[in-house]
C-alpha cells in the first residue's frame, strides 16, 4: 500500500489502516478471540500497518486480543493506536488519576511498555474547552507512558477545540461521502499544523458498502439497531446520523455513480483518499475476508473530478440538512 505522513509525528503508515470496534464480537456480542486473530493475521498479511482499538471495546477485549497477537507474532512496524474517556470515565469522571491508570491498563492489556497513540475518545465538548485533559495527557507522555497523544471528536467544533494545542499529533473525525463538512475548514487548518488526520466509519456504518437495503434486519445486539436514534451514544456514530430510510434513498443515488471498474466500498474508500489532508482511514472488519477488499482500495485510481462533482451535489441535496447529532 501506499504510504502517507502522520502529521509532523515523523511516521509513515499505509494509508488504509483498521478499525478494531468490531473485533471479534459486536457492540454487546461475545468476543471471539479466533476471529480477533484471524481479523490481524489477514490485515497484517495485506499490508496494514496501523490498527485503532479503545478500551471501551469489548470491555478490553479488543486491546486484549491485539496484545496476544504482539506476542505471539512479533510485527514489525505495527502502529497501535488506542483510546480512553469512556470506560468509567464518562461524562464528568475526568482527572489525572483517571486517565493514567485508563493508561496503565491499556499498556497492561495491549503489554506494551508505551502506548504508540492515546487518544481521548469523544469527551464531552466543555471537557474539551476547559483543557486539563491535554495537560494530564502531556504528563503521561512526559513519564514515558505514551508516545503521541491525539483525539477522536464529534464534530467540528471539537476539533477546532484540540487544534489549539500544539503538540497535538492527531484527529479522528468521521469523514465520508454522507459526511463532508471537515473537508471545508478542519482539513486544511490541521494539515497546516501538521496534524495527522484519522478518519473513522468511512462507510457510514456499512450504507456506503452497498449491501444494506430496505430488507435488511440487523441483531438486537448490533448498534445499527439499538442506536439507530442515539439512545446509548451520539446518532453520529450509526449511518452517519442520518434515518435509515433517509440513508438508503442517498446511497441507492450514490450506488448509480459506482464506475463498471470498482465496488461502492472501494469508490467511497478512495473519495476519503482522494483528501490529500488524511493520513490513514481506518475501515472495520466483522470477518478476516473483509479486509482485502478494504485494502485494494489504495489501488485504485483517483476518481475523476466530475464524479467527485456529482457526489458532491448528492450530499448538498440530500443528506446535508438532515444529518443528527454533533457535526
Amino acid at each position: 500500500m501506499k504510504l502517507r505522513q502522520f502529521g509532523k509525528s515523523g511516521l509513515a503508515v499505509p494509508e488504509i489502516g483498521l478499525g478494531c470496534w468490531q473485533l471479534g464480537g459486536g457492540w454487546r456480542d461475545d468476543w471471539d478471540d479466533a476471529v480477533a486473530r484471524q481479523t490481524l493475521e489477514n490485515a497484517y498479511a495485506a499490508g496494514v500497518r496501523f490498527i485503532d482499538t479503545a478500551d471501551v471495546y469489548g470491555d478490553g477485549a479488543s486491546e486484549r486480543s491485539i496484545g496476544q497477537f504482539i506476542r505471539e507474532r512479533r510485527p514489525q512496524g505495527l502502529v497501535v493506536a488506542t483510546k480512553l474517556g469512556r470506560a468509567g470515565i464518562y461524562p464528568d469522571g475526568y482527572t489525572r488519576e483517571s486517565l493514567r491508570e485508563a493508561t496503565l491498563r491499556s499498556i497492561e492489556r495491549l503489554g506494551m511498555e508505551a502506548l504508540d497513540l492515546t487518544q481521548l475518545h469523544c469527551v464531552p465538548t466543555e471537557v474539551l474547552r476547559q483543557g486539563h485533559v491535554f495537560d494530564w495527557l502531556r504528563e503521561l507522555q512526559q513519564e514515558g507512558l505514551i508516545k503521541r497523544w491525539g483525539a477522536s471528536v464529534e464534530s467540528v467544533e471539537e476539533g477546532m477545540i484540540c487544534l489549539e494545542q500544539d503538540d497535538l499529533a492527531s484527529l479522528q473525525v468521521i469523514f465520508n461521502i454522507f459526511r463532508q463538512k471537515p473537508a471545508e475548514e478542519l482539513l486544511p487548518r490541521a494539515a497546516a499544523q501538521g496534524v495527522g488526520i484519522i478518519v473513522r466509519l468511512p462507510l457510514a456504518s456499512g450504507l456506503l458498502g452497498g449491501k444494506i437495503t430496505r430488507a435488511t434486519t440487523f441483531r438486537a445486539d448490533d448498534h445499527r439497531n439499538f442506536n439507530r436514534d442515539g439512545a446509548h451514544f451520539n446518532v453520529g456514530e450509526t449511518f452517519a446520523g442520518l434515518e435509515l430510510e433517509r440513508g438508503i434513498a442517498a446511497t441507492e443515488q450514490v450506488a448509480a455513480l459506482v464506475p463498471p471498474s470498482m465496488t461502492m466500498a472501494q469508490m467511497a474508500l478512495r473519495w476519503i483518499l482522494d483528501h490529500p489532508e488524511v493520513s490513514v482511514v481506518i475501515p472495520g472488519a466483522s470477518s478476516p475476508a473483509q479486509v482485502q477488499g478494504n485494502v485494494e482500495a489504495s489501488n485504485v485510481a483517483p476518481l475523476p473530478a466530475a464524479l467527485h462533482a456529482a457526489l458532491a451535489q448528492v450530499y448538498r441535496d440530500n443528506v446535508r440538512e438532515f444529518i443528527r447529532g454533533p457535526y
